[in-house]
C-alpha cells in the first residue's frame, strides 16, 4: 500500500490489514529499521519521505475520511457573501465541494481541483490565479500565480500542506507550491490551516505559514494511543493557534452552515461556541492535554 499510494494512515493499514493498530505500529517500526520505508506521526512514506510529494491520485486515497470530516467543519467557518481565497490540495478540494451550497462566495484560487468543484455553483464566483501548471496537484505556480494575488484582500484564506508543526508551521515538499502559498496567506486578514492527524508533527523542506500566522487549525482526532499528535496539538494551542478537532463535542465545533438549494426549505441549526485556544491554554496542563486526548 506504501509503495502504491506513497504514504498511508495507521489508521487505514489496521483496517486494510483487519489488525490492531499497536500491532501495525510494531510492524512498521520493523520495516523501517530493514529501510524499506519511513514512519511520520500516524502512519508511514517511502523512504526519502521528507523530499518526496506524492501527486494527486496517491494524496486522494489518503485519510479519506478524516477530511471529509475537517471539510465538514470548516465549511461552517465561512458566510455568505464572504470572500476568501483556498489554496490546492485535496483536503482544500472537499472543502470547495460544501462551499459551492453557500450563496454570494467570491473564492480566489490557485486550483483546477477547487475550481472544478464550484464550476456549477451558480452563486459562487470562482477567480483564478495565473501561473504556471503543475500537474502534479493540478495547481498553478510561478511568479504568474503570485503576482495575480497581489493587491488581493480576503477574509480568510484555507491552506492545506504536507506536514505541521508547532515549531515551524505549516511546510509542503515542493517550492513553488510553497511561494504562491505565502501568497496567499499575504491575501488574507485570517489564515485557517486544514491537516488531518497524520501531517501533525511531520516537517518538510519549505515553510508556507510560520505557526504565529496560523488563526485555526481544522483537524480530525488523533487515535488515542498517539501521544505525540495530542502533544503537537498542545504546543499549537499554547502559542496562540485555535484547534478546532473533528469528532469532538458539540460545544467544540463550529456549526456546519447549511444553505438550501433553490426550492428547498431553510432549516435551522442551534449556534454553537468554539473554543479558542486561549481558554483551552489557561487550563492546567494535565487537563488540556487530557481535553485534546478526548477531543
Amino acid at each position: 500500500m506504501v509503495r502504491a499510494n506513497g504514504a498511508v494512515s495507521l489508521r487505514e493499514l489496521a483496517r486494510v490489514v483487519q489488525t490492531s493498530e499497536v500491532t501495525v505500529r510494531r510492524d512498521v517500526r520493523a520495516l523501517e529499521a530493514e529501510g524499506l520505508l519511513d514512519r511520520r506521526h500516524g502512519g508511514a512514506v517511502l523512504p526519502g519521505g521528507f523530499t518526496r510529494e506524492s501527486g494527486f491520485p496517491q494524496k486522494s486515497h489518503l485519510a479519506t475520511a478524516e477530511k471529509t470530516a475537517i471539510a465538514d467543519l470548516a465549511a461552517g467557518l465561512v458566510e455568505e457573501g464572504e470572500a476568501i481565497v483556498v489554496g490546492a490540495g485535496t483536503t482544500t478540494q472537499e472543502l470547495a465541494r460544501r462551499l459551492a451550497r453557500i450563496p454570494g462566495l467570491t473564492v480566489v484560487t490557485n486550483s483546477l481541483l477547487v475550481a472544478q468543484a464550484l464550476a456549477h455553483a451558480n452563486r459562487v464566483e470562482v477567480v483564478m490565479t495565473g501561473g504556471t501548471l503543475r500537474g502534479s496537484n493540478y495547481a498553478l505556480v510561478g511568479s504568474g500565480a503570485e503576482q495575480s494575488l497581489q493587491g488581493l484582500r480576503v477574509s480568510r484564506a484555507f491552506l492545506s500542506g504536507s506536514g505541521l508543526t508547532a515549531e515551524r508551521g505549516l511546510s509542503t515538499s515542493n517550492m513553488l507550491s510553497a511561494s504562491v502559498d505565502r501568497a496567499l496567506v499575504q491575501a488574507a486578514s485570517e489564515v485557517v490551516v486544514l491537516a488531518d492527524h497524520t501531517k501533525l508533527g511531520a516537517d518538510t523542506m519549505f515553510q508556507t505559514v510560520p505557526t504565529d500566522v496560523i488563526t485555526r487549525l481544522v483537524t480530525d482526532e488523533p487515535p488515542p494511543h498517539d501521544d505525540r499528535a495530542a502533544t503537537e496539538l498542545q504546543a499549537l494551542a499554547d502559542q496562540g493557534v485555535e484547534v478546532t478537532v473533528a469528532g469532538a463535542a458539540a460545544e467544540a465545533a463550529p456549526p456546519r452552515r447549511e444553505v438550501p438549494l433553490p426550492g428547498q426549505r431553510r432549516t435551522t441549526h442551534p449556534t454553537t461556541s468554539l473554543r479558542s485556544a486561549g481558554a483551552l491554554a489557561a487550563e492546567p496542563p494535565d487537563r488540556r492535554v487530557a481535553d485534546l486526548r478526548r477531543r
